[in-house]
């Protein structure tokens, strides 16, 4: 409370001069409490700064996100099918190999002598069947003998057929097209029989398997469309689709698996990578869309400060839908062009002037 002290004087208008300067300072205390006037009398308000995006439209979509290493659909480990030493080596690590291609050869020299020796011994035996025939056909033996000569006959050619297909493992083949990801031996290693010697991977297709949550069953199927990105990759971005749901959940995980196909046709895609895949099982068209931080969400609900023409400042409470990447769907209580403050928000209250500064975020899209 503000006290004024008047002096007694005997001069009167000395007494009116100070009784009219004390009423001025009391109104002037008054007028800065209550805000600053204007010069024609009325009180102004102070525009809050605020930055906006304009509401836009465009597609959403929902997905189920998940990461995966990439797989090789087809990928062998050969192994020899003979002992021997290498003799020479055709195929290196990195080449792309078609089936049939020969990829190492083993000494042949013991196998081809194998194929000889059975190849005498089946000739003695066809030219002693062949007697023994004639003789049983004059009864001049008995049919227990010439059954004895037709079994060692036709064993001697098993044992031929088995030597000659040793001589043909002597030449190591790619069983499957594909590159060449491992060679384990060297001209002069000694290999055993079933050891592995090379391991060839197919890029065509590979694979980005994930294991999903039970809880998703319901709304991924074959066919859907697949988004793949990948961190030794960062600046691509790779399409495929679902080709296998797998019927069964894992009772110990709870998790069923999903297998998806990824196209690379510029083959930069490699098994083993790790990366991000991202399954589109809905997809929303021209839908409002806004950023994110222009959405205010407390104890369940959503709104956001609308500015209208006026540069005043009208809440507004909105359904949200898809959300991705920083932007999310407005379901209701948005249309396209309307403006939003976007930050500088936890000032406003509804009815709040503002000033607009920067560039607006978006500008619609018809």
């Amino acid at each position: 409370m503000n006290t004024f002290t008047f002096i007694n004087t005997k001069w009167p208008g000395v007494r009116l001069g100070l009784l009219l300067f004390a009423f001025a300072v009391l109104e002037g205390c008054m007028g800065q409490a209550n805000g600053s006037i204007s010069p024609d009398g009325e009180e102004e308000n102070t525009a809050i700064p605020v930055e906006v995006a304009v509401v836009t439209i465009d597609d959403v979509a929902a997905f189920y996100s998940g990461t995966t290493t990439i797989e090789s659909d087809q990928q062998a480990t050969v192994v020899a099918q003979i002992s021997g030493v290498v003799l020479e080596i055709s195929a290196e690590e990195g080449d792309f190999v078609q089936a049939g291609k020969v990829l190492a050869r083993v000494e042949t020299d013991r196998y081809q002598l194998e194929v000889q020796r059975n190849t005498a011994a089946l000739k003695r035996l066809e030219t002693e069947y062949q007697r023994k025939k004639e003789l049983f056909d004059k009864q001049l033996v008995s049919a227990d003998d010439i059954e004895r000569v037709a079994a060692d006959y036709t064993a001697q050619k098993a044992a031929v057929g088995l030597a000659e297909l040793d001589l043909r493992y002597t030449t190591i083949v790619a069983p499957i097209s594909g590159y060449v990801s491992e060679r384990m031996i060297r001209v002069g290693n000694l290999v055993e029989l079933h050891q592995p010697v090379y391991n060839i991977t197919s890029y065509d297709p590979l694979l980005a398997v994930l294991h999903v949550p039970e809880r998703e069953l319901s709304v991924l199927h074959s066919g859907q469309s697949v988004l793949v990105s990948l961190d030794a990759l960062p600046q691509h971005i790779f399409s495929g689709s679902v080709i296998r749901i797998s019927p069964v959940v894992d009772p110990s995980t709870g998790t069923f698996r999903v297998t998806a196909k990824i196209e690379d046709p510029e083959q930069l895609v490699k098994p083993g990578l790790f990366g991000r895949v991202d399954i589109v099982y809905d997809l929303r068209k021209n839908v409002p869309v806004v950023p994110r931080s222009a959405v205010i969400t407390e104890d369940g609900s959503s709104h956001v400060f609308v500015i209208g023409e006026d540069s005043n400042v009208t809440r507004r409470d909105v359904q949200l839908g898809y959300e991705r990447d920083g932007r999310v769907e407005i379901v209701q209580g948005l249309g396209a062009g309307d403006r939003v403050v976007t930050s500088g928000k936890g000032s406003l209250s509804d009815g709040s002037r503002v000033e607009v500064v920067g560039v607006p975020a978006d500008t619609p899209r018809t």
